[in-house]
């Protein structure tokens, strides 16, 4: 059997999903989307040589399951088509309906409702995606539900605001003492504040930027605490 060259994109919701990324990251990512859909899942030399080098904002997007890398929504639309393939290949077959093209029509039928419904869900979607996106580049978890919760009663302006200042805001803030409870955080609508360095010398200093090693052993963490 050949293998299936298609699969359902939803293109809100990956305009949304990668919002924070440059170009040259978007055009990486869908790659691996792509790779993915024709392999399975991915190896580390697969990353690698699509993305040249670990980064973090493309990484976070798959999972680590034994050694293999996976976007979770891309394997979930993959196995769907796949089983609706399935079922109009063996209806088709079916001697029970009436006929084949009722047969197909009652699937196409079943598909579109799916879709519908999909297309039903995509402005929560979109939301839910900004804010997962938001919760792991702000990197203090706790309370999650209640940030979520704070996060949905932002408007979208706010919420694309969030997600641009959120990295310069934890930069400024290595040190998670200093950082604002994540509800709090939303609550008072600090992304709209001025970006204040900590120095105990300088003031003017910029402070020490995450570094990519930092964000590398952050990703492995937060897949080996999902496991």
């Amino acid at each position: 059997m050949s293998k299936d060259p298609a699969v359902l994109f939803y293109t809100s919701d990956f305009l949304s999903g990668t919002f924070t990324m440059s170009n040259e990251q978007v055009g990486k990512y869908i790659r691996l989307l792509c790779l993915q859909h024709q392999k399975g899942k991915l190896t580390e030399k697969d990353m690698l040589s699509i993305c040249k080098a670990y980064d973090d904002e493309i990484w976070c997007k798959f999972k680590i399951e034994n050694g293999a890398f996976y976007n979770e929504r891309m394997l979930n639309e993959t196995v769907r088509r796949q089983k609706f393939s399935e079922s109009r290949r063996n209806n088709a077959k079916s001697p029970k309906n009436d006929s084949t093209s009722k047969a197909y029509a009652k699937h196409m039928e079943t598909e579109t409702e799916t879709v519908n419904e999909t297309i039903n869900r995509t402005k929560t979607e979109i939301r839910d995606w900004k804010f997962e996106d938001w919760w792991i580049w702000y990197d203090y978890k706790i309370s999650k539900e209640k940030a979520k919760k704070s996060w949905q009663k932002l408007n979208e302006q706010e919420k694309d605001l969030a997600l641009q200042s959120v990295k310069d805001y934890v930069n400024s803030t290595p040190d998670k003492l200093y950082r604002k409870h994540p509800t709090t955080y939303l609550n008072q609508k600090s992304f709209n504040d001025e970006i204040l360095t900590r120095n105990t010398t300088n003031s003017s200093k910029i402070a020490p930027k995450v570094t990519e090693q930092q964000l590398h052993e952050a990703f492995i963490k937060r897949h080996n605490d999902w496991k």
